[in-house]
């Protein structure tokens, strides 16, 4: 898969918006028919959910549930969206979906955690951390462009070149943040 990232698209938060509403008709809805409120939010994360900087072309949503085992009998209706339902995919704890368009590009991903989950925590710290600090965005934004030119037909590498920076700003962001997810 060839590394892309593109100049930011405000085009994109239109597009998480769009599919957020047909997520939560399929999980939401269906879900809140046994647990209620199963879908206590949905967040617009990653790089296209952060202003100005570049990013690869795919909305990433987060999904905060209220029970996971839920969300997997839902897989067959994620489906009827364009997702494939991949379980865990590598973190304990999230249920992962990709969509890609008829041409097979992929498009979204989608990450759902049981609510008060670190790893949503960390997500949207992050986010928040690099709208907030837009000189630091930037730094995150050159790094992926350049490392989108030095590797690009490897994804692997375009990952690992990430790697530091990221770990890094997620500290610096849940520091940031910790007032916010401190209980009243």
């Amino acid at each position: 898969m060839k590394v892309e990232v593109v100049p930011y698209d405000p085009v994109w938060r239109d597009a998480f918006i769009e599919e957020a509403k047909e997520i939560t008709a399929v999980l939401g809805v269906a879900i809140r028919e046994t647990i209620p409120t199963g879908i206590v939010a949905i967040h617009h994360i990653g790089s296209t959910a952060i202003p100005n900087i570049y990013a690869k072309p795919i909305i990433d949503i987060l999904v905060e549930a209220k029970n996971l085992t839920q969300v997997d009998t839902r897989n067959a209706a994620m489906a009827t969206l364009g997702y494939e339902a991949m379980g865990e995919f590598g973190i304990a704890g999230r249920r992962y979906f990709r969509k890609h368009d008829a041409a097979g590009v992929r498009t979204h991903h989608v990450h759902v955690f049981e609510q008060g989950s670190p790893e949503s925590d960390r997500h949207l710290a992050f986010r928040d951390y690099l709208i907030a600090h837009p000189d630091e965005a930037h730094q995150y934004s050159q790094l992926k462009r350049s490392l989108a030119n030095q590797y690009p037909d490897d994804r692997e590498s375009y990952m690992d070149g990430k790697d530091s920076f990221i770990k890094e700003k997620e500290r610096q962001a849940l520091e940031w943040c910790k007032p916010l997810f401190l209980p009243s």
